[in-house]
């Protein structure tokens, strides 16, 4: 392009980009804080003219590329079909708005346009290169606490809650969405209104997903190109094998996520009784925002009670699809997408009698390891759980219902952290089972916490290695790396380091709460489960404090905290002797 030219095109961009803020900025004010009678129809015109004028200018900075750069063309057919559809809606500019009738509010739909407009803006933005300086766990850390302090900000707006939300619960709530812990201070289905309980599902959807796999995809789908050093930061975020499969790991992330969770909103809505909810709009949140909640391993619930409410304590089909979605969820997206590509060729190659290449390793040994160990976990963890609670919270319920009560008992422990049993009436060796539970947590490169199950089972392979007196970790025909074992080892001796601590400070701020809760609500906050024995909301502001660093640690992980803290070690070409240390 010419000097002229590109000064058009950066002057295009920046109009683009202000564009979509300014109409973030409007909606966000209608929304949020409530504007006087009237004001709110000037609100949406000056939305609407906003979301236009950013897909005006958007696809005009294409139109003198597209010879130069072909891959425009699909993002050009985006911009004109959403252009086309805001010219239809920019024919009422002079009508009333009002659409309060219609199934999704207009606040919604001008709310997403807006939201498009500005992450497109934002991916193409050239300021952002600062970014590139971040190694991988630093950018990790950025990106988790940016969106936390949004999502504070967000529900901090007078239209958010029913009531007077501090700071500081704000930030607790904000940070539990985010870290999908579930924990929560005030109860999310009264305290909060509708746009603060949509805040919340965002937050949880884009903590349980990662806000760099959002971003990048779509950063990547709007340029069409990445650079080598952003395909090389993304495969470490992604656990990509290659680097050619960075961008096909984050679609495969993206489309598994939406459509598992399209498939249990559909199967929540209709196993619940739609004479509980005052109208279509409510029942089909109820689902979205559950669904959501669960396929991200959050626990958080529009009900008071969670799912112990009376009319979803005795319905089977919806916890056994609730508990469907977060042992998805916690499977981690490699094993899930892993797993189905095994699905996918044993039916072409064993039922359709379709000719495929034979693939002896189609399963890897990350997903035999996961497979393995949530099985055993699932299977015990039920068997514990009917066997400790069959005359105590399970009383309640008979027969079958009863099997379905203990798995989902003892699936949620895992990072869920939904309920349908009265967990305070626990039985102590229950109690215990669920410590061990909670602090295992989900599988690697999934939407729960926890120590993880690989760790888990690394650890015990490694007690049967050196109890056999093998020199080395071996299972289905592999050996182990050293690395993983020493990683292993670290990460279970900072979790119980860092929770140790935190009960510490939590019963130096809250002595009067006893041990037990307090030990329960610090390996439920680290591992993000969500469960709690009925203390969170009346801590001191110093225990919601360490909790929330709590969370926090657990989602991330403490070893990723680390990396971004501490400088890269050199490696040198020489080594020293090596010596046995006496053990045991």
């Amino acid at each position: 392009m010419t000097t002229a030219a590109n000064r058009f095109y950066v002057v295009l961009q920046h109009l683009a980009f202000w564009s979509a803020v300014g109409a973030l900025l409007f909606i966000l004010y209608d929304v949020g804080v409530n504007p006087v009678a009237g004001e709110n129809i000037w609100v949406h015109r000056a939305c609407g003219i906003a979301i236009a004028a950013g897909f005006a200018v958007g696809t005009l900075r294409y139109v003198p590329a597209i010879e130069l750069q072909p891959f425009r063309r699909t993002v050009l057919i985006i911009d004109l079909l959403y252009l086309g559809y805001l010219a239809m809606a920019l024919v009422r500019f002079f009508q009333d708005w009002d659409d309060a009738g219609t199934l999704i509010p207009i606040e919604a739909r001008l709310g997403l346009g807006a939201a498009a407009v500005f992450f497109r803006e934002l991916s193409a933005r050239r300021e952002l290169s600062w970014l590139r300086l971040l190694n991988p766990a630093q950018l990790f850390l950025t990106s988790f606490l940016s969106i936390i302090l949004i999502g504070t900000g967000l529900l901090l707006l007078p239209n958010a809650s029913n009531g007077q939300l501090s700071l500081l619960d704000a930030l607790f709530t904000s940070t539990s969405a985010v870290c999908v812990t579930g924990l929560i201070v005030v109860d999310t289905g009264s305290f909060f209104a509708p746009f603060g309980q949509f805040v919340i599902a965002a937050l949880i959807q884009i903590g349980g997903i990662g806000i760099m796999t959002v971003t990048s995809y779509f950063s990547y789908f709007f340029k069409g190109r990445a650079s080598y050093e952003d395909q090389l930061l993304l495969k470490d975020l992604t656990y990509a094998g290659k680097i050619s499969d960075v961008f096909n790991s984050l679609k495969r992330v993206l489309l598994l996520t939406f459509t598992i969770e399209l498939a249990g909103i559909i199967i929540i809505f209709f196993t619940i009784d739609s004479d509980h909810f005052d109208n279509l709009g409510q029942q089909l949140f109820f689902s979205v925002f559950h669904g959501i909640s669960a396929f991200c391993n959050a626990g958080f619930s529009t009900l008071e009670n969670n799912l112990y409410e009376p009319f979803v304590r005795f319905n089977y089909p919806l916890q056994l699809t609730v508990a469907a979605l977060f042992i998805l969820g916690g499977l981690g997206f490699p094993i899930t997408s892993n797993f189905l590509k095994f699905l996918s060729y044993k039916m072409k190659r064993n039922l359709l009698r379709l000719e495929t290449a034979y693939t002896p390793w189609m399963l890897n040994i990350n997903s035999r390891i996961v497979l393995a160990t949530t099985v055993i976990l699932l299977a015990a963890g039920t068997l514990l759980f009917y066997a400790f609670e069959y005359n105590n919270t399970l009383a309640e319920h008979q027969g079958a219902g009863k099997w379905v009560a203990a798995f989902f008992g003892a699936a949620t422990p895992r990072t869920a952290g939904f309920n349908t049993i009265d967990t305070t009436a626990l039985n102590l060796n229950t109690i215990m089972i669920v410590f061990l539970l909670m602090w295992i947590g989900a599988s690697p490169g999934s939407t729960g916490g926890g120590i993880k199950t690989t760790t888990v089972a690394v650890g015990a392979l490694n007690l049967m290695s050196l109890a056999k007196g093998k020199e080395r970790i071996e299972i289905f025909r592999r050996e182990i790396s050293p690395l993983s074992v020493r990683r292993a080892f670290a990460i279970m001796l900072l979790s119980l380091i860092v929770i140790g601590v935190a009960v510490f400070l939590i019963a130096s701020f809250d002595p009067d709460k006893g041990l037990l809760p307090i030990a329960f609500e610090c390996f439920s906050a680290y591992s993000t489960v969500g469960l709690s024995l009925g203390i969170t909301g009346t801590m001191s502001e110093q225990s919601k404090i360490v909790l929330i660093v709590l969370m926090f640690a657990g989602r991330v992980g403490m070893l990723t905290i680390l990396a971004a803290l501490m400088h890269r070690h050199r490696h040198y070409k020489y080594r020293y002797p090596t010596e046995d240390i006496l053990i045991n």
